[in-house]
């Protein structure tokens, strides 16, 4: 956490462009000032050539990584920018007014990398908070702020970060970055989906009508990689975000392509030219990411995994399940086959080797995909269970990572995981088919911070049948923040009242914490009132019709209390939360009284009401029906395939 706390107004002051003149200079180039930086810089721009933001990322005890890049008409082809290479200088000082510079540079950005910026900035001191600025021509950038690492061995009294993964443009705004830039944090990490390579239609949402049609196009190029990270960069919240704070980032599909697996496309493209979409997409991801000049790509292939040690307190694998990856498969006996990998051996290796070795209280997978079993059926060789774009796809691989959290009492693991727009908390068993097995490590899901747009709100505070070892379920958009002490994880799930709407009301929906040498997840927060309402009934087909009959799919709901409850804005969903969501209108459920809820058209009765949703085939799969009050928190569940 920081030494000084750092206020609101501060944070939100880091958008403003300083126009003072300081003095700028560089090893090897005689610059006394910035008046004489701007005019020996290769023209002067008319526009502002910082519309992209800047940012910083992977904190070293020594150094950190500062970014831009120029772009003065940032949704055009190579940003309105000329085809040469333009000096761009930087400053690095210990406030944000930048009276006191403590490194001052020039870079060169090159068109080869679409004018971007990325800076090493070495021989800074540890656990120090510093602001840059940067200046092309007769511009100046708007100031950042960001920190270096404790030094090893030292030891923090406690860090705070928070982590957020798929941020859709035209789903939503991006809210959930306006409030966290009012939080006291020392990093952010992201775990993917930074952007989405669908096409972008006029007709997407609120924010795609005025963008050029050239986005309603699924990328492929380079340049249209490049246009739609620009498009999602314009974003102020999310430049806020980027200048208020480190970032280290890692990928999932989108960035590249939906459900991509190594040399694979979801789309059965030939391996040769997917491997071209894909160094087209890994060199625009680069290009807009705070990564070092060390990581920059190779043709298809980018170095992005890696490790981040913040004193003795904490110590982040940050892992990279795309690029290595075998095909997701969508069986039990395909995902039993121990020559399936996620990481790859190097990375797998690697992974090992560092927790073997780590000295770090915590230690922290991030990465992209859920961790822990998550289908509902606890019989692990049914068909589908524990298959698809998930761990549960190479079982072999994580019983190995799995085992090994088992095997150290002092690791104290906590896997952070995005990828599946919904927030979860598990505590990760030793066996996921023995419930009752030791708990081993804990994982902390975050929601997306737009994607899947407006969520419904549904909240389960407590684990299922099927799913025991699960702790927490919610369905809203937002984030995920963590406070790490020796002794304590905190997390708390931040979550938006809404992402179609701008400046949305953001509140902690629910707590948890870990203890030091107690893995597993305990909620810390109030837990809801919850009124005293049972599933009684459900069906998913009408008996002898194979689904045939509109109204077949129902649920019988039963006040099991000794008052009359009013049941208004109450949720009755057929698909676990997810889908196929019945709110009720006015209607009071008397004491011991029962209502049963159709899918369908009919007429409604005191003890029938009808959807009015065309009937969900199910055909025994093993989808649940919940009921969750006017607060969203879920009263109770049933699986189909249970009943």
């Amino acid at each position: 956490m920081s030494e000084t706390n750092r206020s609101t107004t501060k944070r939100r002051g880091f958008l403003r462009t300083l126009g003072g003149v300081a003095t700028l200079g560089s090893a090897g180039i005689a610059l006394s000032d910035r008046a004489e930086a701007a005019s020996q810089a290769q023209g002067r721009f008319k526009g502002d050539p910082f519309t992209l933001g800047v940012a910083s990322g992977d904190p070293l005890p020594d150094s950190v990584v500062l970014w831009t890049r120029l772009a003065p008409e940032p949704l055009e082809f190579s940003g309105g920018m000329p085809d040469q290479p333009v000096p761009v200088l930087y400053e690095v000082a210990t406030d944000e007014e930048m009276s006191n510079v403590v490194k001052r540079d020039v870079t060169f950005a090159s068109p080869d990398w679409a004018h971007s910026v990325h800076v090493d900035v070495e021989g800074l001191s540890a656990n120090t908070e510093y602001y840059y600025q940067f200046q092309a021509g007769n511009k100046y950038s708007s100031v950042g702020q960001t920190k270096t690492a404790p030094a090893p061995g030292t030891s923090p009294d406690s860090f705070s970060f928070a982590f957020a993964s798929c941020q859709s443009w035209p789903t939503g705004y991006y809210t959930a970055y306006e409030h966290m830039v009012e939080d006291d944090l020392d990093l952010v990490i992201h775990l993917g989906d930074y952007l989405y390579e669908y096409p972008i239609p006029p007709s997407a949402g609120e924010r795609s009508t005025e963008i050029p049609r050239r986005f309603n196009t699924e990328m492929n190029t380079l340049e249209q990689y490049r246009l739609r990270h620009a498009l999602y960069k314009t974003d102020s919240n999310l430049q806020a975000a980027h200048a208020a704070f480190p970032w280290i980032v890692t990928w999932d599909d989108h960035e590249v392509e939906n459900n991509y697996a190594d040399e694979v496309s979801e789309n059965n493209v030939p391996p040769e030219n997917f491997l071209e979409r894909r160094a087209n997409a890994y060199k625009a991801y680069f290009e807009h990411m705070p990564l070092r000049p060390s990581r920059m790509p190779s043709g298809p292939d980018l170095p992005l995994y890696r490790r981040f040690t913040f004193g003795d307190l904490a110590e982040f694998n940050v892992l990279d399940t795309r690029q290595y990856r075998s095909d997701q498969v969508y069986s039990a006996e395909e995902a039993k086959d121990s020559d399936r990998t996620l990481l790859g051996d190097e990375q797998e290796d690697w992974l090992i080797d560092g927790l073997a070795n780590s000295s770090s209280q915590w230690n922290v997978l991030a990465q992209q995909v859920p961790f822990s079993a998550t289908d509902e059926n606890l019989n692990p060789d049914v068909e589908n269970f524990g298959a698809g774009d998930k761990w549960d796809s190479y079982r072999a691989e994580r019983d190995t990572v799995r085992d090994f959290m088992a095997q150290q009492s002092e690791l104290n693991p906590v896997v952070i995981t995005g990828d599946v727009h919904r927030n979860y908390v598990y505590n990760i068993k030793a066996n996921f088919s023995n419930p009752n097995s030791a708990t081993v490590g804990t994982e902390y899901v975050g929601t997306s911070i737009t994607s899947s747009g407006d969520g419904s709100g549904i909240t389960d505070y407590d684990g299922t049948a099927n799913e025991p070892w699960r702790r927490f379920y919610n369905d809203n958009r937002g984030y995920v923040r963590c406070t790490l002490t020796p002794e304590r994880w905190q997390t708390d799930y931040r979550v938006v009242s809404a992402v179609t709407q701008p400046n949305a009301s953001a509140t902690t929906i629910a707590s948890f914490a870990t203890e030091a040498g107690n893995p597993g997840a305990t909620l810390i927060s109030e837990h809801p009132e919850e009124e005293p309402i049972e599933i009684a009934e459900i069906q998913a087909n009408a008996p002898g019709n194979d689904g045939g009959n509109p109204n077949g799919e129902f649920a019988t709901l039963q006040n099991i209390g000794e008052s009359a409850i009013d049941m208004s804005r109450f949720i009755l969903s057929f698909e676990g939360g997810s889908g196929q969501n019945y709110t009720f209108g006015e209607f009071t459920l008397g004491a011991g009284k029962a209502v049963t809820i159709r899918n369908g058209s009919g007429e409604n009765t005191d003890s029938t009401i009808y959807t009015g949703f065309p009937s969900v085939l199910n055909n025994g799969s093993p989808d649940l029906v919940v009921i969750a009050n006017d607060e969203g928190v879920i009263l109770d569940q049933e699986s189909y395939q249970a009943s």
